[in-house]
């Protein structure tokens, strides 16, 4: 008996996973609606269930059941409102319950994501329905000072994130928030720093974290990655990082690094020159700038890739050249960059 009870228990903690991770999926899935802006009426005294019929009747929602589950759970049921409402057709089911519930046009939504440069995240912009494009004909440096920055980069100082938004609202007011978002961010994590890092100033600490978000493809290596390179930096040795060099090759690169590629000299080409890039090489998620500044305490000196997305560590030159036989060699006739 008791073993028939934990096997039950042990299944039904399972489903409860299970139907958690698909309503979560099901909220932040875009609807995909047609056509670009669809003007919906909501008729007053509707509850939750009356509401999710309402929306599948005028073709929002492929059904209703999801949606009712989701209001329910996140309790919004007792303040949606009636009105009429236009959609993004990118909206999701949680922004839609966001928007009945605050009783106005529906929000806008745009996620920018850790390791992506600032030449996408424009992209991203100019390409989202919902935003005002204000910026399509500025530089960077334009821009900069519109959000009010002092740097003459933009590159790495926006902190990725999902941001909401009422429908045409200004590209440049949802970069500010970014912009201020990492600043505050990087502020805190720079006072409770660990001590005795090599870094001039905060900056330096963020260029480091954009490096460890291009080179982490495991996210509980960030600090151990953080200490090699911060290693190689008090020493006085190169940190040969290939995406560094990637990012000066700029529209040159095809997808492929090569020795050429290594050995010519950019501002960015940490082969050819000491320290770190002069600027970070992408956006740095708050992992990685935490793993900047709190690096694992090591002695190792290289890495290379296993090829299942974690790297082998190691102290010395013999021992890495032994783990790029090991991992590399073995695997592909091509040659491997060392790390």
């Amino acid at each position: 008996m008791k073993r028939f009870i934990k096997i039950l228990l042990i299944i039904s903690i399972l489903a409860a996973i299970g139907f958690a991770d698909w309503l979560y999926n099901y909220a932040k899935t875009p609807l995909n609606l047609t056509p670009e802006a669809q003007e919906i009426i909501i008729k007053p005294k509707s509850g939750l269930k009356s509401i999710a019929n309402q929306l599948v009747e005028q073709e929002v929602l492929p059904s209703a059941l999801p949606f009712v589950l989701l209001g329910r759970l996140l309790g919004k049921e007792p303040s949606l409102q009636s009105g009429s409402y236009t959609l993004n057709k990118n909206i999701n089911p949680y922004q839609l319950l966001l928007s009945l519930n605050h009783g106005k046009a529906t929000q806008g939504g745009i996620t920018f994501i850790e390791g992506k440069t600032f030449k996408i995240m424009r992209e991203k912009l100019a390409k989202n329905d919902a935003v005002k494009s204000t910026i399509q004909d500025l530089s960077d440096a334009e821009v900069m000072r519109l959000v009010g920055g002092g740097e003459p980069h933009a590159e790495g100082l926006f902190f990725p994130d999902t941001f909401y938004f009422d429908r045409n609202t200004a590209d440049i007011v949802i970069l500010k928030r970014s912009y201020d978002g990492m600043k505050i961010k990087l502020a805190a994590t720079w006072a409770n720093r660990a001590p005795g890092l090599p870094y001039k100033d905060s900056y330096q600490s963020l260029i480091m974290a954009s490096i460890i978000e291009k080179e982490t493809g495991k996210a509980s290596e960030r600090p151990m990655i953080a200490g090699v390179f911060l290693n190689r930096l008090r020493i006085g040795m190169r940190l040969q990082t290939d995406p560094s060099v990637i990012y000066g090759m700029g529209d040159n690169y095809d997808g492929n690094i090569h020795k050429k590629d290594l050995e010519r000299d950019t501002p960015y080409n940490t082969y050819t020159r000491d320290g770190l890039p002069p600027t970070p090489i992408a956006m740095s998620g708050l992992a990685s700038i935490e793993a900047a500044l709190h690096p694992e305490v090591t002695k190792a000196l290289y890495f290379v890739g296993k090829g299942d997305g974690t790297h082998a560590f190691s102290n010395s030159l013999v021992e890495h050249n032994a783990n790029v036989v090991k991992y590399q060699l073995k695997k592909s006739t091509k040659k491997v960059s060392q790390k």
